[in-house]
Order: structure tokens, then sequence, then C-alpha cells
């Protein structure tokens, strides 16, 4: 879904955070943390009067290897790079500073629209120092408070004025992405799998911020490949924060039927790959692990690097490894066969009777524990949905499904049924009716 993005940019303690959560509100759906996977919530999707966007809250910048300038600067214009409208929030207790001015003059070069929220109005100073903000010289001016909800309805409103989701064109090609860090190798890869050289990054207005599509021909059925390599633009401003890297990667994950997760076999796995891949699988997306760059290694073998990527991501065990070199082209005919494969499992569905038959086995095999004299038992299962699979459970109480049960019972889906390449996911609810 192409959606609009809003980002949120001032500079440090004016109240980004508080209005991020306030904006996100009860769209941030709380899932038990992958291990492994840290979380850093300067993305996520929102709703606000049956509109979708995407909201970026740019204060997570580390500042340590820069100067305050630099970082005020560097939020800028990662916002104008990547949003369709700006926000941009300075302190009404503080009044105008210095470093507001350094963000005025960035903005004013972008013809993207700026809303200028005056937040903390609810202090009584703040009153005297509202006109003051005026020589910023915008449009839009809306004095608000994060924390006690003034002005945030007139925000919101402005924020979303013009947002209409963009009709797109049904597609049932599959789509996969090509994601990671910077310098990974990601578009020599999207080369090397077309056969061609190409532009991927074009400066033509509006079109900067998109990821590029391409189509691909293997065994006589076409693909979408979505390459995110545009997240390494002109400057050092992506290449300082990896961070917002990652934003460009999931904007393509939500695109993607599947993902190829490259890893640079010269540096080794990094956090920043765990993330990427952690927000492939929260999205529900098929995963493969593209290990590139392996020509350049010598002095480990591919059972030793793939016992590494195990070890190190073991909340995706489930996902095949690929050993290639994209500048090369060694071992790339390795790749296209996992792509087929993912692309069944993410779709394929089970016969219930099938089914019920397994999960009655199993649960026979191991008895769930008891928990204050009660135990869990299961009903009926049946299979809900594809891409990814998703199989619900019919049980006497959905609260005694214990974290460890659950995953007994998905590895146990994965032994019997072809799964690989594909997070599956898991639901139960109480037959009583009662969810």
């Amino acid at each position: 879904m192409n959606l609009p993005t809003v980002a949120l940019v001032g500079r440090p303690n004016v109240g980004k955070s508080t209005l991020f959560n306030k904006i996100v509100g009860k769209q941030v759906s709380i899932i038990e943390d992958l291990p492994g996977v840290t979380r850093d919530r300067i993305y996520h999707e929102a709703t606000y009067n049956k509109k979708r966007f995407y909201l970026i809250d740019t204060g997570g910048i580390d500042a340590t290897k820069m100067d305050f300038n630099d970082e005020i600067k560097m939020q800028a214009e990662i916002a104008i790079s990547e949003a369709d409208v700006v926000v941009f929030i300075v302190d009404g207790k503080e009044g105008l500073t210095s470093n507001d001015l350094i963000v005025r003059d960035i903005l004013r070069k972008t013809d993207k629209k700026v809303i200028v929220a005056i937040n903390k109005i609810d202090v009584k100073d703040a009153q005297d120092n509202i006109y003051d903000f005026y020589e910023l010289g915008f449009d839009t001016y809306i004095p608000i408070s994060s924390i006690h909800n003034t002005g945030f309805i007139e925000l919101m409103d402005n924020i979303t004025l013009n947002f209409h989701e963009k009709e797109e064109v049904i597609d049932d090609r599959i789509k996969f992405s090509i994601i990671g860090r910077p310098n990974v190798g990601k578009s020599s890869l999207m080369n090397a799998l077309l056969n061609e050289e190409r532009v991927v990054v074009s400066d033509v207005a509006g079109t900067t911020r998109d990821s590029i599509d391409s189509v691909l021909k293997y065994h006589d059925e076409e693909f979408v490949v979505i390459d995110t390599a545009g997240m390494r633009k002109k400057g050092k401003v992506f290449e300082s924060v990896e961070k917002y890297s990652l934003f460009r990667s999931l904007k393509s994950i939500d695109r993607s039927d599947l993902c190829l997760v490259v890893i640079n076999a010269e540096e080794g796995i990094t956090e920043h790959d765990k993330h990427i891949a952690g927000y492939a699988i929260e999205r529900g997306k098929g995963l493969i692990f593209v290990v590139n760059k392996w020509d350049t290694v010598t002095d480990t073998t591919i059972n030793e690097f793939e016992k590494l990527m195990r070890a190190e991501f073991q909340f995706a065990t489930y996902a095949p490894i690929v050993f290639l070199s994209a500048k090369t082209k060694k071992r790339i005919h390795t790749l296209m066969p996992e792509v087929l494969k993912v692309k069944e499992n993410i779709k394929r569905e089970v016969k219930t009777s099938l089914l019920n038959d397994m999960i009655l086995d199993a649960y026979n095999l191991n008895l769930p524990p008891s928990y204050k004299g009660k135990r869990l038992k299961i009903y009926f299962t049946s299979q809900t949905g594809i891409n990814p699979p998703k199989f619900t459970f019919r049980v006497n109480n959905k609260g005694l499904v214990h974290f460890s049960y659950e995953r007994y019972l998905e590895n146990k889906i994965r032994e019997n049924f072809d799964f690989e390449g594909t997070p599956i996911v898991l639901q139960f609810k109480n037959r009583s009716g009662d969810e």
C-alpha cells in the first residue's frame, strides 16, 4: 500500500516522542519481543479518521559523533527526504531559539508541506511566545499540548487534509524485496539477478524516495523485484545514521511477499541485520538470508558460517540461507530456486483433516502443563489465512496457552508440513465464543 509519510522534526526535548506516541496511539501492537531484536520505534503506521499514513520520529539520532547543529540539520534533511508532510515541533515555553532557525533554514528549501506545532502551550508563559514563531515564515501554526490534548484534533486535521490512499493496480505477481544495511551489495545482487547494469537511483524530482521495481522472468514466471538501494543517497545523511536506512527497508518490506535479507560476509552479522530481519518477520513476510561477497571469505566454511547465522538469528531458524557473490555471480544460480520454494510455502494450505489429526497426535504426545488444576484443551484447528499461513485453535481457555507450548505446536506444524522460509501465525480462541 502506498501510504503518505509524516515526519516529526525539532530539537531535543520539544515533545516529539510524546506526540509520536499520541498519534500512533492504540495502533501500536503489543508483540512479544523476538529474541535478539531490539525495537527502535522511529517508524510506525498510524490512522486518523480512517486515513492511514506512516509516521517517523526523528528524535532517535545519536549525536555522540557530531556536534549539536549537525544533529539538528540531519533530522531536518531526513524529514525532507522521506516525508510528504513535515511537522516542525517547537517549544512554546522556551520561545524561538537559534536551533529552531537552523531547522527553519533547511525546511524552507523544500516544497513539502510544513506545519509548525507550538508545543507546551498549557504553560502560562507560552501564550506570550506564540507570535514570535511567526518569524519562521511558514503558513500553518498550531498551538498544542501533547500532554493535555490541546490542539490535537486541529493538528491531525491539518496533517491529513489531502491524504488519499493511492489506488494500486492489482498485481498477482510475487514481489520480493532486496533489503539490508548500506554497502552489503543490494544493487549488485539486483543487477546480477537481472543480468544487466542499471541506474538504481534517479535524480528526477519525486522519484528519489521510492524504491525501484524491476520485472524478473525466471522459468517462464514473472517476479517483481523491489530494490532498496535508493537508501544510499547523496551526502552522508544516510551513511551516518544507519537506522534511517531501516525506514527505507520497511516501506519496501510492506510491499513485498517475501524478503531477501542481504548479509555482508566480509563484515559479518550486525545488530542492524537483526533489526531488518525482525521487521520482515513482524510484517509476516517470507524470508531468505543471502550471504553476499562469499568470494572474499577464505577462513570460514559454509557450514561454519551457517552455524553462526543460526545462532545469531534464532528467531528465524526456518529461513533458508544462500551463499553467493553478486559481483562475480558465483553461486548466484542457487538463489532463485529458494525464492520459488518460499513463494509456494507462503501460500501453502493444509487440509483441515490432516491438520487436526497432526495436532491431536502432538497434543497426546506432549500434554500441556496444568495450571491451578486446569489444563489447556484443543478442540479444533483450522488454517484461516495464507501469506503468511495462519492457524486458529479453538480451545477451552486461551489464557492457559504458555508460550513454550505454542512454540512446540509451531515446531510440530513445521515438522509435518513444508513452511520453510515463511513465518506462521498461531491464534487461539475460546470455544465458548469469548474471544
